[in-house]
């Protein structure tokens, strides 16, 4: 499949055309970046762990069920997906207490929350990407009570197959963004990514964090940890 113009340069991942106006290639950088953008650096090798973790995990959600926009794995860090009118809303599912939840509740860090909760975050860097509620959404009409009803029942679904199918692999699932748009038909599917950029990731037995937390918090062997997180759920090295 010949790939096009640049349709869209994000933070983490550049998208283009193809000669199919369904079709679209998401290409992985290894840039990292944190708190809106303020903080930036390169992360080796993110680019092609994170496409081929989202890889695993679209493909094992598509199994159990779940629609995404994945179509298939060009490369080590390039993917193609189907094109979605995406639903500017980022949907935060949260198993654990981490990061602004503890800033926001003063509950204390890795205090694991009785059930789920599930939090909506307006798309919009130059507003820092607002917490929302659901009459918020209404005002703004940014989504259809059909379209967050199914989002909702997506996200909760996605949150307990991916928690359960970690834990098996030695990883706690303490957070996790996810992002849906709609396909040509007006179906809600899956989109964007779901990798150690998206998700809070700790080691189930030692609490030791896995994820881009360790870029944001300079905690040190960022790579590493990306790497440790890619083997236990790839299998690979």
């Amino acid at each position: 499949m010949s790939v096009g113009d640049k349709i869209y340069e994000g933070k983490a991942k550049i998208l283009r055309e193809t000669e199919d106006p369904l079709v679209v290639i998401q290409d992985f950088k290894d840039d990292a970046t944190a708190f809106n953008a303020l903080k930036k650096g390169t992360i080796r090798g993110k680019g092609k762990i994170n496409c081929t973790l989202s890889t695993y995990f679209f493909s094992y959600l598509s199994r159990h069920g779940i629609p995404t926009h994945f179509l298939s794995q060009e490369s080590e860090h390039v993917m193609k997906i189907k094109r979605l009118q995406m639903i500017p809303l980022e949907v935060v599912m949260r198993n654990i207490v981490a990061g602004s939840l503890a800033k926001r509740t003063g509950l204390p860090e890795g205090q694991p929350l009785p059930k789920p909760v599930l939090e909506w975050y307006y798309k919009r860097d130059d507003l820092g990407d607002p917490i929302v509620n659901r009459d918020h959404i209404r005002m703004m009409g940014l989504a259809s009570d059909n379209v967050l009803r199914s989002v909702e029942s997506l996200a909760r679904r996605i949150n307990d197959l991916l928690a359960a199918h970690l834990l098996e692999k030695g990883i706690l699932l303490v957070d996790m963004k996810l992002e849906f748009g709609t396909d040509s038909k007006g179906v809600v599917l899956l989109g964007d990514e779901i990798s150690g950029d998206t998700c809070r990731f700790w080691d189930s037995t030692t609490k030791e964090k896995m994820d881009k937390d360790r870029f944001r918090q300079d905690l040190g062997q960022v790579e590493e940890f990306y790497q440790e997180v890619f083997r236990r759920v790839t299998g690979h090295d």
